[in-house]
């Protein structure tokens, strides 16, 4: 619609998908949360770029090598003593040179070199050591990666396996949404927090076994509301259109009813990552979510509950990063949500 000067305001011309993303940008701190977000995870993936005890490039006997992102045998240098070449130790000569990354410590090694552990922040070690001499700063960049590939994991298989279910059930409904939804509510009446904690502290999964039995309980959270965007857009005028047409069940499904029922999914999933976060931070700090010795935000908080008072560098800096992380998904939601509101 024109205004009173004839002219047809550019938001006029924008798909939906654009005017949202509008809405979105005009949200300061969501934009800002976003951004943060991306550097953080940029840091945190290209880790082994900026925090190493291995040279990013090395130039050795008019040879080059990548040792930051390639594993070489300690015979490539001549060192047929030990099995996992120290890089610290090898005599450069006149042409050879090395690049090394901004902080010269890799999650798993310990700062022999101070005199007691945890140790505080310093030139060595900016954020300080943990109870075994392994750099903080290190294992947030490394941790920060494991936080997210499992949030980012669980988040995925679960709306995959809630949205799958949920189609099914909410579009051909009868006897198959009766049954379907009688399991679903078994499972759901189970005591999930502490059949997860029981089944992890018996296998002591990896990250992926983590994620695997996460979903196994998490996935019925989206399944109630694609279930009921499925019951209510199986009706519309489309559907039974598309039908009369003698389209396949699948080819409705999922080119014609789920993209408008994609509210849900887009507006929970920052919230179900931030849950997600927290949920590992949780089991980190009771011992049973990543296995040592892997880096993780919540075995330094667990370690930092033995040193409150004397080494409080190992509360701030974990506590920190899970605050503003999560504060960020939580922004981008309450943005999306409010882009995704026709009422807005």
């Amino acid at each position: 619609m024109a205004n009173k000067h004839g002219v047809v305001p550019y938001q006029n011309y924008m798909n939906p998908s654009q005017k949202r993303w509008l809405k979105f940008k005009r949200n300061k701190p969501a934009l800002i949360s976003l951004y943060l977000l991306s550097i953080m995870l940029f840091f945190s993936l290209t880790a082994e770029i900026w925090s190493s005890s291995r040279p990013i490039i090395l130039k050795y006997n008019n040879q080059w090598y990548f040792p930051a992102l390639v594993t070489y045998h300690p015979t490539v240098f001549g060192r047929e003593d030990i099995f996992v070449m120290d890089y610290r130790s090898l005599e450069l000569k006149e042409n050879d040179w090395a690049i090394w990354p901004i902080n010269q410590w890799d999650p798993y090694e310990s700062n022999k070199s101070v005199e007691y552990y945890p140790s505080p922040p310093s030139a060595q070690n900016w954020l300080g050591t943990d109870d075994r001499g392994r750099d903080i700063l290190s294992r947030l960049l490394y941790g920060f990666r494991y936080t997210m590939a499992y949030a980012i994991g669980v988040w995925l298989l679960s709306y995959l396996i809630g949205t799958v279910v949920g189609a099914a059930l909410g579009y051909f409904g009868g006897k198959l949404d009766l049954w379907g939804s009688r399991v679903v509510e078994i499972i759901e009446t189970m005591p999930v927090a502490l059949l997860l904690i029981t089944v992890i502290s018996i296998f002591s999964p990896n990250v992926f076994g983590l994620i695997f039995f996460t979903v196994v309980f998490e996935w019925t959270g989206i399944f109630h509301h694609m279930r009921a965007q499925f019951l209510q857009l199986r009706k519309r005028e489309f559907v039974e259109a598309s039908t009369a047409l003698g389209l396949s069940h699948s080819r409705i499904i999922f080119r014609h009813i789920l993209p408008n029922a994609l509210t849900p999914l887009v507006t929970f999933s920052p919230f179900n990552i931030a849950a997600n976060i927290y949920l590992l931070a949780t089991l980190d700090f009771l011992g049973l979510g990543l296995p040592a010795p892997t880096p993780s935000l919540g075995e330094l908080i667990s370690q930092a509950k033995k040193y409150v008072t004397s080494a409080e560098w190992l509360v701030w800096s974990p506590a920190i990063t899970i605050v503003i992380t999560m504060t960020a998904f939580i922004n981008i939601g309450i943005a999306i949500r409010d882009a995704y509101d026709a009422r807005m």
